[in-house]
């Protein structure tokens, strides 16, 4: 089992910064990636950002140049850093911890935590 627990989030005005925090705990398993992904209201769950075990990055199209997502793996955590916050940013946002198995992947999830960007 995996257990993630987010922090951060909040309301800040367009243009400012935003720092998300998830701190995994994981029992005889190696996570092979974390990372962040959002849902606004009425739309998908959309991938904003991950990193994977050997630290290759990726982000979602809407995201690149402004978020990034940095690791302390001394205390298995992973940060979501948002800067230049839009309004169409508002969202719940998820951590995500990906374990793959021999035979199948599993996904763990956060609680979810709500940014909101406006003025």
């Amino acid at each position: 089992q995996v257990q993630l627990v987010e922090s951060g989030g909040g309301l800040v005005q367009p243009g400012g910064s935003l720092r998300l925090s998830c701190a995994a705990s994981a029992s005889s398993f190696r996570i092979n990636a974390m990372g962040w992904y959002r849902q606004a209201p009425g739309k998908q769950r959309e991938l904003v950002a991950v990193i994977t075990s050997d630290g290759s990055t990726d982000y979602g199209d809407s995201v690149k140049g402004r978020f990034t997502i940095p690791r302390d793996n001394s205390k298995n955590t992973v940060y979501l850093q948002m800067n230049s916050l839009k309004p169409e940013d508002t969202a719940d946002y998820y951590c995500n911890a990906r374990v793959k198995h021999v035979l199948c992947v599993n996904d763990y999830w956060g609680q979810g935590t709500q940014g909101t960007v406006s003025s």
